[in-house]
């Protein structure tokens, strides 16, 4: 059975990481030309982003169905490699609840054997067992060290492994990936902070749990669809979620504020020249650091205490189209004054838009 559970975690292991998230395909555009208008333009892939997909930045591709980029398979979760994905989080956690439980009996037989009970003290000998002089693997205290730490490594691996299995299904159940929960979070904002009186309804969710864990979980291993036109809701269409992020996107655009770097950046993840507190609060995730040279203008989009995000403001002929986006230090730049009520929206234009 402990093999079995070993073909299964590494099968489907290395299906996630061979068959890939499916991309989609380069130069890709609607097959209705007036639907471009719906859709987001990828400079990279020189294609439409079609519904659904994100453009990874360690891919360096348009990824058809994007849940999030594994650094643990190399590659990213999607469309063609969800089911694989979670089937590898659902197994290796129960082959180490298997492992756990052969360990735990094996020290505790093997132990067993070895205590001596005196009238004032607890002897433990390692050297042999006292009922069983012929074991048939020999359990010293190398074995039992080895044992003790293979065991925390099975119930850690089940702790965390779990909890991701536990949120992959989440996220399956409601036909939703963690960037479109994200997106769902930020219609609802954009909403209450402009007053629209519109309400957001994610249009994937067929309102039955049980079809939604079909289109990732099928007996061919396929997923459903061609991972580029969804079945959507009643009251919704395909373009729904796509029209929903360019409002976002553009409100992004309204709520930035224009900065100019003081101090040169390197670029690396934790600056020692930056300041102590610059240096233990930086920022814990995988996007990106930006580079920054004394005069640069970035428009940044969110921040922390210490640490700002945002985009480098640059010649698009010069760049070839290439955005610069990623974190940098608060001290490291100053807000732009500016000349013009042109240059920034004022706040009554911001509850308008």
């Amino acid at each position: 059975m402990l093999l079995n559970w070993t073909v299964m975690i590494l099968y489907n292991y290395f299906s996630a990481v061979f068959v890939g998230p499916g991309y989609v395909p380069l130069g890709w555009t609607p097959e209705k030309s007036q639907d471009c208008i719906y859709l987001q333009y990828c400079k990279v892939c020189q294609s439409y982003k079609a519904p659904r997909s994100h453009h990874c930045r360690k891919c360096n591709r348009c990824v058809m169905k994007m849940d999030h980029h594994c650094p643990w398979i190399n590659n990213c979760c999607g469309y063609q490699n969800h089911a694989s994905f979670t089937l590898f989080l659902l197994l290796a956690p129960l082959g180490c609840i298997h492992a756990s439980f052969i360990f735990v009996m094996t020290m505790y037989t093997q132990l067993y054997n070895r205590i001596s009970f005196g009238w004032s003290s607890v002897k433990i000998d390692m050297s042999a067992a006292k009922r069983d002089p012929r074991p048939i693997i020999p359990f010293g205290l190398s074995a039992f060290a080895a044992s003790l730490f293979a065991l925390g490594l099975a119930l850690g691996t089940t702790i965390a492994v779990g909890m991701l299995f536990i949120i992959q299904m989440k996220v399956i159940l409601t036909n939703k990936t963690s960037i479109e929960s994200w997106i769902e979070e930020k219609a609802k904002d954009r909403i209450q902070y402009y007053q629209t009186g519109e309400t957001f309804i994610f249009p994937y969710d067929t309102g039955s749990k049980w079809k939604n864990f079909k289109q990732v979980f099928t007996w061919s291993g396929v997923p459903e669809g061609d991972g580029l036109d969804w079945p959507v809701r009643d009251g919704c269409h395909q373009y729904s979620l796509t029209i929903e992020q360019l409002k976002q996107k553009a409100d992004k655009r309204v709520r930035s504020v224009r900065y100019r770097a003081v101090e040169d950046y390197s670029g690396v993840c934790c600056p020692v020249t930056k300041g102590v507190k610059t240096f233990f609060t930086t920022p814990c995730t995988e996007e990106p650091r930006i580079a920054l040279s004394k005069g640069d203008l970035i428009l940044a989009t969110r921040g922390l205490k210490h640490w700002m995000y945002g985009e480098k403001i640059l010649d698009s002929a010069a760049d070839g189209g290439i955005r610069e986006r990623g974190w940098f230090p608060r001290k490291c730049v100053e807000k732009c004054q500016y000349d013009s009520e042109t240059d920034q929206p004022v706040d009554g234009e911001k509850k308008n838009r």
